[in-house]
């Protein structure tokens, strides 16, 4: 049932490319776990060892202060359509943020990158898929317009102020990498 692989291969490529939400799951040395879903044109795959997200702004910022401590990170796809199968990236991982030299270059590889907060790369060591037969049918709506609508309101400078403000210092109190203003 299960398969392990040292590489995202070709038929795990195309289940992940169709996929309309992932789970990214970290954790510190102490303090809470992660997991958070992600959804809309937020991640890619770079090569067959290279997962790509643009982490969008959002209430929190524990990912990005996860890495800076322990750099390892989860990943998780599964199918709510079609045929069950559970897929989990395992590795170690980065955030690129404004003003590092690759920005630009990251960002620009995402369709809808207004609202980022980081680029999150991953260096696959493990990619493991699993049947899925517990997962339950659920049918994809689409995606929801409050996150574009509050990015379009709060403008440019608005993300950039409720970054430093909400997104700087971790839950624990760890911090996440943001750079100043």
């Amino acid at each position: 049932m299960g398969k392990k692989y040292d590489h995202i291969p070709e038929s795990v490529q195309t289940f992940i490319q169709q996929q309309h939400m992932f789970f990214v799951s970290t954790a510190a040395a102490d303090g809470t776990i992660n997991l958070s879903p992600k959804g809309g044109d937020s991640f890619l795959i770079q090569d067959q060892s290279t997962f790509l997200w643009l982490n969008y702004t959002g209430s929190g910022n524990e990912t990005a202060a996860h890495l800076l401590e322990l750099p390892r990170m989860t990943i998780m796809f599964c199918s709510f359509t079609g045929a069950p199968l559970i897929v989990r990236l395992y590795g170690t991982a980065r955030c690129i943020h404004v003003g590092d030299k690759e920005w630009d270059e990251k960002l620009s590889l995402f369709p809808t990158p207004d609202g980022a907060r980081q680029v999150v790369e991953m260096n696959v060591e493990i990619v493991h898929t699993s049947c899925g037969f517990g997962v339950p049918l659920y049918d994809y709506q689409g995606d929801r317009s409050q996150m574009p609508q509050w990015i379009a309101k709060k403008g440019p400078d608005g993300i950039a102020a409720y970054q430093q403000k909400e997104n700087s210092v971790s839950l624990d109190g760890k911090t996440t990498g943001l750079p100043p203003l």
